[in-house]
């Protein structure tokens, strides 16, 4: 087996990597010839005045103590990053990578195991069992994983991952932003993982590309920027996603909303109601998406569009689509309105896009105005209203010339939903607002909120006080849900008391 992924010539005559035995041998040599030479001189009387600095120093040796175990920990951290340098450049010597590809987990844990010791014995370097377990799995992470991010991937508890150069890592736990003390060796390494990631799913960065959004293998958001554009280091922002799917049911148990405004978004979704889901960056706007595609049933055809493949629904008839960049010639560009244009004629009963940012909005509304209700997408804004704002901008951006009056009736033909996502400033993640859009008032869109998260309060440790609540009114789709089967009772738009 150790010949099987070895390469045949590897580290054949070279003189580097041979055993250091002359100057161990030297070192060895200079005590004994200490010793051997000592018997030849008689010893020193002692004097009796020595006596009279020992107290001072038995202090010094009582400070140097106190010292020694954080120098004895940083040099052997040290030590251990480097042999971890000096073996990764082995085992790039040593391995024939295009085996390692389809090579099976537990053979290339076994070969890298029987090299390291190989190494270390050539060094004359000695590890306990536990550095050289660590030591196999880092060097594991770096041939067949993303090597210091690897155990930040694997971290549940790990939401966000936010990599400021290589030797500055940050993560997020429970809405909280935290220093790591995981750091790459150099800006050359970082880059090689970024490289790594993104050749994967077919895209490229470089000094002419400095930007790249990809997905990691688990649909984990991966987006990066590199020099010259980053200036003080490649900038990683990596946005994990749950392997446990979070529905409906779990986001009224972490407290994202209520069992009362879940029941209105199931009977909004299934009575095929187009809606936007609008929130900030990092409100868990795609999270949400994911949960209202649950009320979707299974005899509905469902096309998806995205920058980068992230949704995940559970429907057994899914066709996903993903726009693709420009290639090095700037041809062969994929926009998210050439896959909206595409999806018209593929005969789908949903349309959801990931994110609406840009032109693609024109195609999005005529898409809920033509027959294809039930669709949905998300956007960023912070409020019900700043979203048909910025929808209005959008249009406007694209470069068509319609009267203002003209967009706005475009928009409140074709939405009918707006779920705003925030999330706030304890870290938390809650649905602030789902809100009616009922029609046109002469020039302005009419609407209507129907539920609310009203605070009431802050802790003595920054935790949000408050509840969600019913604003007393009725819902303008009442008669749409009960001729679809959903009556819904009208204690659901009743105002409540806080629990």
């Amino acid at each position: 087996m150790f010949s099987r992924y070895k390469k045949s010539d590897a580290r054949k005559a070279d003189p580097v990597s041979a055993p250091q035995a002359s100057p161990r041998a030297a070192t060895t040599a200079q005590p004994q010839a200490t010793a051997s030479a000592a018997p030849s001189a008689p010893p020193p009387q002692p004097k009796a005045k020595l006596a009279t600095p020992a107290p001072k120093a038995v202090r010094r040796e009582g400070r140097a103590a106190q010292a020694a175990p954080m120098d004895k920990e940083r040099r052997r951290k040290e030590r251990l990053s480097e042999i971890k340098v000096e073996m990764h450049k082995r085992l790039l010597e040593d391995l024939n990578l295009s085996a390692l590809e389809t090579a099976p987990e537990k053979e290339l844990r076994a070969e890298i195991t029987n090299i390291t010791a190989e190494f270390l014995a050539e060094q004359g370097q000695v590890l306990n069992r536990d550095e050289r377990i660590a030591l196999n799995q880092d060097l594991y992470d770096e041939v067949r994983g993303l090597g210091p991010l690897e155990p930040l991937l694997k971290d549940e508890s790990v939401n966000d991952i936010l990599v400021n150069g290589p030797q500055q890592i940050f993560i997020e736990r429970a809405g909280k932003l935290e220093l790591s003390d995981i750091t790459f060796k150099d800006e050359k390494h970082l880059l090689r993982i970024i490289d790594k990631i993104v050749s994967a799913v077919g895209r490229r960065v470089d000094e002419s590309n400095p930007y790249v959004d990809a997905r990691l293998a688990d649909g984990s958001r991966f987006n990066a920027m590199v020099p010259p554009v980053a200036v003080d280091g490649s900038l990683v922002s990596i946005r994990k996603f749950k392997k446990d799917k979070l529905g409906i049911d779990d986001l009224v148990k972490f407290g994202a909303f209520t069992e009362e405004m879940a029941a209105y978004l199931q009977a909004a979704v299934s009575t095929r109601l187009n809606v936007i889901v609008s929130g900030g960056t990092g409100s868990g706007k795609t999270t949400t998406l994911n949960a209202l595609s649950s009320f979707i049933d299974n005899d509905e055809r469902i096309l998806t569009i995205e920058d980068t493949a992230e949704l995940q629904l559970q429907q057994t008839h899914v066709g996903r689509m993903e726009s693709r960049p420009a290639n090095v010639e700037g041809k062969g560009a994929v926009t998210q309105r050439d896959c909206l244009r595409n999806a018209l004629r593929m005969r789908p009963d949903r349309i959801i896009v990931g994110e609406t940012r840009g032109e693609e909005v024109i195609d999005m509304l005529q898409a809920m105005n033509t027959g294809h209700d039930g669709s949905m997408t998300t956007i960023h804004a912070n409020s019900a209203r700043d979203g048909v704002s910025r929808l209005e901008n959008m249009i406007a951006m694209a470069g068509i010339e319609m009267p203002l009056k003209a967009v706005r009736s475009q928009i409140a033909s074709a939405v009918n939903l707006i779920v705003q996502a925030s999330r706030l400033q304890d870290g938390s993640r809650r649905m602030v607002s789902i809100t009616e859009v009922t029609g046109m008032e002469g020039d302005v869109i009419s609407m209507q909120e129907v539920f609310r998260f009203q605070r009431t309060g802050l802790t003595p440790d920054n935790k949000i006080i408050g509840h969600f609540t019913a604003t007393g009114v009725r819902s303008h789709f009442s008669e749409r849900f009960r001729m679809w089967g959903y009556d819904l009772p009208p204690a659901l738009f009743e105002p409540t008391n806080p629990r």
